[in-house]
């Protein structure tokens, strides 16, 4: 029971999202900003989401750690 089960763990860097926008405090909604500057796009995440479940059954991607090309990290 449940060998047809796969699991994949995504940790995306930081991503564009229009959660700097919600942010009422003009300090911190500005740091936000500054910090998503190099984010990448929600399509990579997406991307990297196709490309695991598009995998045969006899593979199974474990792990996929996404992080921009430009981050200091």
């Amino acid at each position: 029971m449940g060998a047809d089960i796969r699991v994949t763990v995504i940790s995306p860097g930081v991503t564009t999202s229009e959660l700097a926008e919600s942010i009422s405090d003009p300090n911190a909604r500005a740091y936000m900003r500054e910090s998503r500057r190099d984010a990448i796009p929600a399509e990579a995440v997406a991307r990297s989401i196709a490309y695991a479940i598009s995998q045969p059954a006899d593979v199974e991607v474990s792990e996929i750690i996404i992080r921009p090309t430009s981050s200091p990290y």
